[in-house]
C-alpha cells in the first residue's frame, strides 16, 4: 500500500524547511484534516481556509468577483487566486487550492459532477490542473484531497531532483 501521501508530503516539506497553506472548497477541509493527522505537522503546515461560498472566497482569499463571474468557482483562474490568497494571508512557501463539484447535484454540461480544479502556487511558480472524478460525493472529495497532496509531492520532488 505504501506510505500515506500526507506523511510523504510532510517529510518533503520538513526536509526542505517549507511551510504549506491550503485553500479548500469542495474538499471542505479534508486536506488539512489529513495533514494534521500526522504528528508534528505544525512544523510545516501553517493552516488553511475552507472557503465554500463565493463570498468566502472573496473575503478570506481575495478571489476577484470578476473571476468568479467570468470563470466560475470551478476553474483554473479561481483555484490559482485561491492558492495565491492562502499563501499570502498565511505567509506560506507553498499553497494548494481545490474547487470542484463533488455531487450528486450541481453539475453542468461543461462542468459535470466530479469536475475538480487543483492549483499549486509557490514563489515564482503556478500550476493548475483539472480532474474528472466519477465517484459519489465522498469519493470525489477523497480523490481530490489525495490528488492535491500528490501534486505537491511531485512539485517538491521536481525542484529537488528527487524521484
Amino acid at each position: 500500500m505504501g506510505i500515506p501521501l500526507e506523511i510523504v508530503l510532510g517529510q518533503l516539506l520538513r526536509a526542505h524547511r517549507l511551510k504549506l497553506a491550503t485553500a479548500e472548497s469542495c474538499t471542505g477541509g479534508l486536506i488539512a484534516d489529513k495533514i494534521t493527522d500526522v504528528p508534528g505537522s505544525s512544523e510545516y503546515f501553517i493552516g488553511g481556509f475552507v472557503s465554500y461560498a463565493y463570498e468566502a472566497k472573496v473575503a478570506s482569499l481575495g478571489v476577484s468577483w470578476d473571476t468568479l463571474q467570468k470563470y466560475g468557482a470551478v476553474s483554473r483562474e479561481t483555484v490559482l487566486e485561491m492558492a495565491r490568497g492562502a499563501r499570502t494571508a498565511l505567509g506560506a512557501d507553498i499553497a494548494l487550492a481545490v474547487s470542484g463539484i463533488a455531487g450528486p447535484g450541481g453539475g453542468l454540461p461543461e462542468k459535470p459532477v466530479g469536475t475538480t480544479w487543483i492549483g499549486l502556487v509557490t514563489d515564482g511558480f503556478e500550476h493548475a490542473e483539472a480532474f474528472y472524478w466519477r465517484g459519489n460525493r465522498r469519493e470525489n472529495k477523497e480523490q481530490s484531497a489525495q490528488q492535491a497532496m500528490r501534486m505537491a509531492i511531485e512539485h517538491l520532488k521536481s525542484i529537488t531532483g528527487e524521484s
